[in-house]
């Protein structure tokens, strides 16, 4: 269930009996001819569809993330590392307080991942709280799905469109695009970026059936409420 379709007494009536609660993560990025709140969306969406049914609040996503090798692109927004971090110590923390102690953290996006690392060191000054950090879109079970499908899949390519990441009167591009050298484009500054990746796709069709893309999304609603259920450590 969504935070946002609760009070605060239901929420403290929940405390009293369950202490998992779903923070989602994502981003506001270029995904070619994709919303550039894909990673939001994505994120936001899979967290409540996997929680929904057992109840488990999913708190609003939070929709910056690290991405500054896109910011030439317009309607992209970048944190630094260190206010991204800071951040995620406010959230986790206020959840902590407030009786939260199993947290699954569903993240849509990529660049996100220093704070995967940053982690452990929450988790040294809150001994009793359990924090799963989960890639989603890359968790064993999605991608081996993913990869079933079509194996030539990336960034703002088909794998991340889905009904509710395209845009209306948006056409996407019928050819299979080859896959950027991504090697390269580590090096590269955003303009240069930009210039190198066109419309933003890193590689692979930009579209595919929706009866595939939604067995791969059924997969991930699954396997992350797989985490909720039984993946916390003892």
């Amino acid at each position: 269930m969504r935070v946002q379709d609760m009070n605060w007494e239901q929420v403290e009536t929940y405390l009293g009996r369950d202490d998992r609660c779903v923070l989602p993560l994502g981003c506001t990025e270029q995904h070619a001819t994709l919303s550039l709140a894909t990673d939001s969306r994505l994120a936001g969406r899979v967290a409540a569809e996997a929680a929904g049914p057992l109840g488990i609040p999913v708190f609003p996503v939070l929709a910056y993330g690290i991405t500054p090798g896109f910011t030439a692109y317009p309607g992209t927004v970048s944190l630094r590392v260190s206010t991204y971090l800071a951040l995620l110590d406010d959230l986790l923390s206020g959840l902590h307080a407030q009786g939260f102690r199993r947290i699954l953290v569903v993240n849509g996006h990529g660049g996100n991942t220093p704070g995967q690392g940053w982690l452990g060191e929450w988790l040294s000054g809150h001994p009793e709280a359990r924090v799963q950090w989960h890639n989603w879109w890359n968790a064993p079970r999605t991608w081996a799905a993913v990869q079933a499908t079509d194996p030539l899949a990336s960034h703002a390519s088909w794998m991340e469109n889905f009904p509710w990441t395209r845009l209306a009167d948006v056409a996407a591009p019928e050819e299979r695009k080859p896959l950027v050298d991504l090697a390269q484009l580590r090096q590269l500054p955003p303009r240069r970026v930009r210039e190198v990746l066109g419309d933003g796709n890193y590689g692979g069709l930009h579209v595919r059936p929706d009866g595939e893309m939604l067995a791969i999304w059924q997969e991930a609603v699954l396997e992350t409420r797989a985490l909720l259920e039984g993946g916390w450590a003892d």
